[in-house]
C-alpha cells in the first residue's frame, strides 16, 4: 500500500483512524475497500491514505495509521445526510440540500469554502459510523469478531480494541489566529464564540458561552459583595439583604441564559436541527435480536435486568458512598474542635494558622473522594449497560451530581442549620472554595501543560536528529503523530461539574462569605484562558457535536437554583433579627419560614413561565420557516397528486 508522507495536494487530511499495529493484512485491506467503496455499493466513499513512517524510522511506530478525507461533492452529500443548517441568502437558517446550494448565504463556485473543517470532519465522522457490515459473518482475519447485516464496522472495531482511536487533525493556520484572539493576550473583552464554534463545534462553544455569560452574572453580586465584605462581621443581621439579592438572581440569570443560549443556537443552525438517531454504544452487549425500529439485527439487552443492576447495586453503593462522606465529615469535625482548643488555650500566632488547617485538609479530601468516587461511578454506570449515549450519560451525570453535592456541602449545610456557626460556615466555606480552586487550576492546566510540554520536547528533539527545522514547524507525518499521542479530550463533563460546584458555594452561602463571587470570577476569568489553552494546545481536536444547548446541565443548575431559594430563606430565618420577631414560640417562626419559603418558590417558578425561553423575534423566524416548509410539502403533495391524476384519466 502506498503510504503518504506529505499532503498530496489534491488530499485534505481531516481524520486520522488509527488500528492497532498487530492488525492483520486482510483485516486491513477489507476495512479500507469498505470506506473507499461507493455509497450505492455500501461503502462510505470517502478518501483514505496509509500515514508514512516518522523521522526516527529506527523507532517503534505504528505502521497502521490512516489519513481520511473526502472529495468537496462527498462533502456536501454528507452536510444533506447529517442535516447541516446553514445560513440562506435571505438571513433564514435552514436545513442545507444540493439541490438549493446557490441559495445558501457564503456558497460560491463549487463549495470550497462553505463548509468549515469542523463540520467536515463531522460529516466524516458520521460517514463512518454509518458504514456498515453487509453479508459479513465476522472482520476478516478474526473470526471470533462477530459481524451481522447493519452492524455498524466501526463501532465492533472500537468494542474489540482493533481501532485504538479516530480523531480529528487540527488546522494550524486556523488554530494560530483563534488562539491569538483567544488566549494569548490578555483582555477584557467576549471570548470569540463564533470563531470557537467554526473550529470545535457547537458543543465546546455552548461551554465557553456559559462560562463567560456566568462570569459576567456574577459581577453585580461581586460589586454588592465587597462592601458587605468590609462591614462588621458579627453584623450577621446585615446579610439577610444579601440573602434576599440572592433568591432572586440565582433564577433571573438562569432564564436569562436560556434566551441567550436560544439566540446562540439559532445563529449557528442548531436551533431547530433534528436530532440525529442515536446508534448503540460501542460498549454495548446483549444477546443478537432485532429492532423493529430499524428492522436491523442488533444486541438486545432486557430493561428489567438493567433496572436490577441500578437499584440493587448502583444506588446501594452510591447510598455507601454518601455515608462514607458523612463519616469523613464528623472525622473533620472532630479535627476542627481540636484545633479550636488548642487556641483557645494557647492563642499563638502559630495556633491561629492552626485554625485553618483541618479545613484545608478536609477540602483536600473531598477533591480526592470526588476523584475516586467518579472512577467508581463510570465503572458501574458501564456495568448497567447503557444502550444509548445519552443514556449512559444521563445517569452517569446524576450520580456524580449527587455525591459530589453531597461531599462538598454538606459540612456547610451542618454548620449552618445544626451547629449555626456562622463565623465556622464563613471560615469553612473560605477554605473549601479557595483550596478546591487551585487544586483545579493545578490539576486542569498546569499538569496536563507539563506533560504535553515533555511529549512535544521529545518530538521535535526526534526530528531534529534527522532534519533542521525552522521556526519549529513540524512536518505532515510528524504532526500527526505528535497529535496521536495528545490526551485525548473528554468532553465538557468536568468544567460543567466544577461551574455547577462553584454557582451552589455563591448561591447557597454567599450571604455569609460575600467575597465569594469575587472568588469565583477571578476563577472563572483565569478558566477561561486556561481551558483554551488546553483546548488549543494539549488535547486532541475533539469532533463537532452539533448542541442546541447545555444540555442535562440546564436542570442541574436549575435544581441548585431552587435548593438556593430554600437554603437562602432558611438562613434568613435562623438570623437574629428574625429570631427577635419571634422570641416567644420557635414553632411559629418555622411555620412562617416555610410558609414564606413556598411562596417564594412559587413566585420562582412563575416568573421562570413568564420569561419566555426564546426570544420573541426567533419564534417568528422558526414559525414562518415551519409554514414555508409545510407550504412547499402542500405544493409537492398536490403536484404528485395532479399528475397521477392526469394518468388515470381515460
Amino acid at each position: 500500500m502506498e503510504s503518504l508522507d506529505y499532503c498530496d495536494p489534491g488530499f485534505t487530511p481531516l481524520v486520522v483512524l488509527e488500528l492497532t499495529s498487530e492488525t492483520k493484512e486482510e483485516a486491513i485491506g477489507w476495512l479500507l475497500r469498505r470506506i473507499r467503496d461507493l455509497q450505492q455499493n455500501g461503502g462510505a466513499e470517502l478518501l483514505v491514505e496509509q500515514l508514512g513512517p516518522g523521522v526516527g524510522a529506527q523507532e517503534k511506530e505504528n505502521p497502521n495509521m490512516f489519513l481520511v478525507g473526502a472529495s468537496q461533492q462527498r462533502l456536501l452529500s454528507g452536510a444533506e445526510d447529517v442535516g447541516l443548517f446553514k445560513e440562506c441568502s435571505d438571513g433564514s437558517m435552514r436545513a442545507f440540500t444540493c439541490t438549493n446550494k446557490h441559495k445558501f448565504k457564503d456558497f460560491k463556485g463549487d463549495g470550497d469554502s462553505f463548509l468549515s473543517m469542523a463540520e467536515c470532519q463531522y460529516i466524516i465522522k458520521h460517514e463512518l459510523d454509518t458504514l456498515r457490515a453487509r453479508d459479513e459473518t465476522h472482520v476478516p482475519g478474526y473470526t471470533e469478531v462477530k459481524l451481522y447485516p447493519g452492524k455498524s464496522i466501526i463501532r465492533r472495531l472500537q468494542s474489540k480494541g482493533i481501532l485504538i482511536q479516530l480523531f480529528p487533525l487540527h488546522e494550524k493556520e486556523e488554530l494560530k489566529r483563534l488562539s491569538f484572539s483567544w488566549y494569548k493576550k490578555v483582555k477584557l473583552s467576549f471570548q470569540p464564540l463564533d470563531d470557537i464554534r467554526h473550529y470545535y463545534g457547537e458543543g465546546q462553544a455552548f461551554y465557553f458561552g456559559f462560562l463567560e455569560y456566568f462570569t459576567f452574572a456574577l459581577v453585580p453580586m461581586a460589586l454588592i459583595g465587597v462592601p458587605y465584605y468590609l462591614f462588621d462581621w458579627e453584623g450577621y443581621d446585615k446579610y439577610v439583604v444579601f440573602a434576599m439579592f440572592n433568591l432572586i438572581w440565582c433564577t433571573v440569570i438562569l432564564e436569562l441564559w436560556k434566551r441567550y443560549s436560544a439566540s446562540l443556537a439559532y445563529h449557528w443552525g442548531t436551533l431547530s436541527r433534528k436530532k440525529a438517531f442515536e446508534e448503540p454504544r460501542p460498549g454495548f452487549h446483549g444477546v443478537l435480536g432485532f429492532n423493529p425500529v430499524t428492522g436491523r439485527e442488533e444486541p438486545i439487552y432486557p430493561n428489567a435486568k438493567r433496572q436490577l443492576r441500578i437499584y440493587l447495586v448502583s444506588v446501594p453503593f452510591v447510598l455507601l458512598c454518601l455515608y462514607l462522606s458523612l463519616y469523613v465529615m464528623m472525622i473533620y469535625f472532630q479535627m476542627e474542635a481540636w484545633a479550636l482548643s488548642v487556641h483557645d488555650d494557647e492563642p499563638t500566632f502559630w495556633a491561629g494558622i492552626l485554625i485553618f488547617i483541618p479545613s484545608i485538609i478536609y477540602a483536600v479530601v473531598i477533591e480526592i473522594m470526588n476523584l475516586i468516587y467518579r472512577y467508581a461511578a463510570e465503572f458501574l454506570t458501564e456495568w448497567e449497560n447503557h444502550r444509548l449515549e445519552s443514556s449512559y450519560q444521563n445517569h452517569l451525570v446524576l450520580k456524580v451530581l449527587v455525591f459530589n453535592f453531597f461531599n462538598c456541602f454538606a459540612s456547610l449545610f451542618y454548620i449552618a442549620f445544626v451547629m449555626q456557626d456562622m463565623v465556622l460556615l464563613r471560615q469553612s466555606l473560605a477554605t473549601l472554595l479557595i483550596t478546591s480552586q487551585i487544586l483545579n487550576q493545578f490539576m486542569e492546566a498546569c499538569l496536563p501543560y507539563w506533560l504535553q510540554r515533555r511529549r512535544n520536547k521529545k518530538m521535535i528533539n526526534r526530528v531534529r536528529k534527522r532534519r533542521t527545522l525552522e521556526d519549529k514547524e513540524l512536518p505532515l507525518v510528524e504532526q500527526v503523530r505528535l497529535e496521536a499521542d495528545m490526551s485525548m479530550y473528554l468532553g465538557t463533563f468536568d468544567d460543567y461539574l466544577e461551574q455547577f460546584l462553584l454557582f451552589g458555594y455563591v448561591s447557597l452561602f454567599s450571604c455569609v462569605y460575600p467575597l465569594a463571587a469575587v472568588l469565583v470570577v477571578l476563577n472563572n476569568f483565569t478558566e477561561v484562558y486556561s481551558d483554551a489553552f488546553k483546548m488549543c494546545r494539549v488535547f486532541k481536536r475533539p469532533f463537532s457535536d452539533p448542541a442546541a444547548n447545555i444540555g442535562v446541565w440546564q436542570l442541574a443548575f436549575e435544581a441548585m437554583s431552587v435548593i438556593a431559594v430554600v437554603t437562602n430563606f432558611a438562613l434568613i430565618g435562623i438570623s437574629p433579627q428574625v429570631k427577635a420577631y419571634f422570641s416567644d414560640s420557635e414553632t411559629q417562626l418555622i411555620l412562617w419560614t416555610v410558609a414564606i419559603e413556598h411562596v417564594l418558590l412559587a413566585f420562582k417558578f412563575l416568573l421562570a413561565f413568564l420569561i419566555p425561553d426564546i426570544p420573541k423575534h426567533i419564534q417568528i423566524r422558526l414559525s414562518r420557516l415551519e409554514f414555508e416548509s409545510l407550504e412547499a410539502l402542500k405544493k409537492k403533495v398536490e403536484q404528485s397528486f395532479g399528475g397521477q391524476g392526469s394518468t388515470w384519466s381515460p
